[in-house]
């Protein structure tokens, strides 16, 4: 009996003094891993910090910034942790190679979502357009309502809303309206063989020239488009600001059809020729 008792307690002690080696072996190791991770942590948010002062100070877009912010954040803290337990003495290799099976497999999966993404990080940084444009691109005419870092939200003319991804957006022909602050609105009109074109084109200037969406500078222009044998065509060259251009678009019509009915201006006339057959 006593032979047992002494027997666990000589498993005891040698238990015990292999814990106490353990610790003595590892205490400074975890104490020091300790010692990273906090300062490291402290790093990491001064980094951030900067980060956020140097993403404002360029201008880049909020959206673009809040992952930008993200990304650089979590990455940091994914080397810290590595770095940490690799000072503890656990073997990383297989870890990192764990991790970077999984990015390659999690990328195969979502090749068009990294497409947009890539796509959607290339519109804000590089800006072909902003919030508010009237663009056209992939046979979608509007109005940006949002641009989200996978697709660009816009507003038709007829309020319809089309999401399109930013992968096709980034790779395709993008024809922005209002990056000039102002943009020209093409009409044509009509008029009989029989008016003198000088006339036309004078109640067509006096109608833009009264519509006070239409800018003056450029000047509005009309000229004669072609000649057929109806009449002639002009060709009404408006300009204005990109977010009235339906409005001048419209109205310009409407008012230039009344200026041309007060001047006495008649629309193209065609010819019916009737030949008795005896």
């Amino acid at each position: 009996m006593h032979d047992s008792v002494n027997e666990q307690i000589g498993q005891v002690n040698v238990w015990g003094q292999k814990a106490m080696s353990l610790a003595m072996d590892y205490a400074p190791k975890v104490l020091m891993a300790l010692l990273v991770l906090w300062v490291g942590g402290m790093l990491i948010r001064m980094v951030a910090r900067l980060l956020g002062k140097v993403l404002d100070r360029k201008g880049v877009e909020p959206t673009l910034k809040r992952f930008l912010h993200s990304l650089v954040t979590i990455s940091l803290r994914i080397l810290l942790f590595i770095t940490a337990i690799q000072m503890m003495g656990v073997e990383t290799t297989s870890f990192v190679a764990i991790i970077g099976a999984a990015g390659l497999a999690v990328g195969l999966a979502l090749q068009g979502t990294l497409a947009n993404f890539a796509g959607g990080t290339l519109i804000l940084l590089f800006k072909p357009y902003k919030v508010g444009d009237l663009i056209e691109a992939q046979g979608v005419l509007g109005n940006v309502k949002e641009i989200q870092i996978f697709t660009t939200v816009l507003l038709t003319p007829e309020n319809k809303t089309a999401i399109i991804p930013n992968g096709a957006m980034a790779n395709g022909n993008i024809i922005n309206y209002s990056a000039d602050g102002k943009m020209r609105v093409d009409l044509t009109f009509g008029i009989s063989n029989d008016t003198t074109i000088s006339k036309a084109r004078e109640a067509l200037l006096a109608a833009m020239q009264a519509n006070p969406l239409v800018l003056q500078a450029p000047a509005p222009s009309v000229t004669v488009n072609k000649l057929t044998m109806d009449g002639v065509e002009l060709a009404v060259r408006p300009w204005c600001d990109p977010a009235h251009y339906w409005d001048v678009y419209f109205g310009v019509y409407e008012q230039g059809r009344d200026a041309l009915i007060a001047a006495g201006v008649k629309g193209p006339q065609k010819e019916v020729n009737v030949h008795n057959i005896d």
